[in-house]
């Protein structure tokens, strides 16, 4: 079993059960998925390597295939059209889920610079989690002298509780660092 799977049913499970007085196993909020996506806007329009570079980089930090995301509408401000390569992304789950985020919490957050916890207020509402990182040179399986540009990525961790309160109580019974009042 995973670690973060296992630290899920150790730690967490109760945790939730008496903070939030589920009497059912299946009543207790759960990972459904993490989407990490990684744009890249207009430079790809430029430059069709950029997809490229980025589909790898993304598909060695995360250890799955990406897929490319397209524009759905043409903006001539931006010089795009419908149909142009904008960005990249995977959707995690099950055991690569697990992996992903045991690595971000004790590898890649502690690697940022002036790290003091990621923010308390980037829940959606209904239990999700988004939190952006500057740069994708902070996960180890970057070789930083390869890296042409820095570019940023956003992970969206997907849960299944209902509030926002369960779903921090889940992240943090997880090991989340969040930042300190």
């Amino acid at each position: 079993m995973a670690g973060l799977k296992e630290k899920y049913l150790k730690e967490a499970v109760p945790k939730l059960r008496e903070a939030y007085g589920y009497r059912n196993i299946m009543e207790v909020p759960h990972l459904t998925k993490v989407v990490v996506n990684v744009g890249v806007g207009k430079e790809a329009s430029s430059n069709p390597k950029v997809v490229e570079t980025v589909q790898a980089d993304l598909e060695a930090i995360v250890g799955q295939h990406t897929v490319v995301t397209r524009s759905k509408h043409s903006i001539a401000n931006f010089k795009l059209r419908e149909g142009m390569p904008v960005g990249v992304k995977v959707t995690l789950r099950g055991r690569n889920m697990y992996n992903f985020l045991d690595k971000l919490i004790s590898v890649v957050l502690p690697r940022l610079r002036d790290f003091q916890g990621v923010p308390k207020d980037a829940f959606d509402g209904r239990g999700s989690y988004a939190l952006g990182l500057k740069e994708q040179s902070v996960f180890p399986e970057i070789d930083f002298s390869k890296v042409d540009k820095l570019r940023g990525l956003e992970v969206c961790i997907v849960t299944s509780a209902k509030t926002d309160a369960e779903s921090r109580t889940l992240l943090e019974g997880l090991g989340m660092p969040f930042a300190k009042e």
